[in-house]
């Protein structure tokens, strides 16, 4: 008898009917047919299969002894490694190869409107959405920093516990996961296994890559759901969703105060640090932000990098240059609620307040007159000093 005769006669017994099933849709180990004898009956060598049309009728079961060892069978080769023939992944259980087909088998759909990518779970749906939808679900109960996806959260934890963690054997820094401790160890490789396919950058990780190839394609896939801007990067999308909600995840522990971005709490908390890590190297001054003492640098070398296009006027930082560009423009953006009046600069209009609520900060140490401007002060000052203007 041929192995293929064989099998296929196998197969019409009902005990094997699960057997079937799982050879239509992978592979298993085939076994030589002289070994099949024993499984199918210990004590038989001719006959593989006894009345074999009485197991269809249903006249005459599989004898015990049958049955015990073909189900035994049928156990031994569930616990075998299931193949799936389009992607050669390989499963342990019949659950989970099951599962698996679907992706091969099941329509897709649920399918993203944003960028048209198609899903054949709700759940994997889902959590696509979050990708264009900004959504972190998940926050830390330590650190309150928020995850987009569960397995990451709980990744995240063992940076605060030290539980399994992967450290770098050249600088000593720590990762939870071992992939993100594979990708650092490029920085000291020098390894980039990422390139650009448009120009010669070369990328660690391909998220990097991915990002960068937008630049070329000109892609926004990130769009905003209330105002329908889109964003070549998710943290900016990110950024711009909170101008919409209000959202400030991050707050600081000393005050309570909230920020949108973790960058500007990280600046927040020098305030109550007194750290100054940027240092000028010509008088030693020190600041908080680089962008400060960039600013600052401007007074030694005499830079100033911003012109008025109408008067030749320049100015070592664009807030003054923006305003001293509304006196050519008359534009006023700072409005009186009480009579309309409007002013180029805040302070003039805080100013000008004060006169509406009757407050007078500014005071003579001499008679005590109290003064809205501190202009009126000082001129008021000369009357007791005799010093003329």
């Amino acid at each position: 008898m041929t192995l293929m005769h064989y099998i296929s006669k196998c197969f019409d017994i009902c005990c094997l009917v699960p057997f079937k099933l799982f050879f239509v849709f992978f592979t298993f180990d085939l076994i030589a047919p002289k070994e099949e004898k024993v499984v199918l009956h210990e004590n038989e060598e001719e006959d593989k299969c006894e009345n074999l049309h009485d197991f269809k009728t249903g006249e005459k079961p599989c004898s015990p002894i049958k049955k015990t060892s073909t189900r035994k069978k049928a156990q031994e080769t569930e616990t075998r490694s299931f193949t799936c023939f389009q992607f050669e992944k390989s499963f342990n259980q019949q659950g989970n190869s099951r599962g698996h087909m679907r992706i091969h088998s099941e329509k897709k759909t649920f399918t993203c409107e944003q960028c048209g990518k198609s899903f054949n779970q709700k759940g994997n749906f889902n959590k696509h959405m979050r990708v264009h939808t900004g959504e972190k679900p998940y926050t830390c109960p330590q650190c309150g920093h928020r995850f987009a996806q569960k397995v990451h959260l709980t990744a995240h934890l063992r940076l605060h516990t030290g539980e399994n963690l992967y450290t770098c054997s050249q600088c000593g820094k720590r990762y939870a996961q071992r992939g993100n401790l594979k990708v650092h160890m490029r920085i000291h490789t020098g390894e980039s296994p990422f390139p650009c396919q448009h120009c010669e950058k070369s990328f660690t990780r391909k998220e990097s890559l991915d990002k960068h190839i937008r630049i070329h394609t000109g892609e926004k896939p990130f769009i905003c759901p209330q105002c329908g801007k889109s964003f070549t990067l998710k943290e900016n999308f990110t950024r711009h969703v909170r101008t919409h909600t209000g959202e400030k995840p991050y707050t600081c522990q000393h005050c309570g105060e909230s920020f949108s971005q973790q960058g500007n709490l990280n600046i927040h908390m020098r305030i109550h640090t007194g750290e100054n890590p940027y240092i000028c190297s010509q008088c030693g001054k020190s600041f908080s932000q680089h962008g400060n003492l960039k600013i600052h640098m401007r007074i030694h070398n005499g830079e100033r990098p911003f012109s008025c296009q109408l008067c030749g006027k320049r100015f070592t930082r664009k807030i003054g240059f923006k305003r001293h560009m509304r006196i050519h423009t008359g534009e006023k953006p700072y409005t009186c609620p009480q009579c309309g009046k409007g002013f180029i600069q805040h302070g003039n209009l805080t100013v000008h307040m004060r006169i509406h609520n009757g407050e007078s900060p500014f005071m003579c140490q001499e008679c005590g007159q109290r003064f809205n401007h501190k202009i009126s002060l000082n001129r008021h000052m000369r009357t007791h000093t005799g010093e003329k203007p």
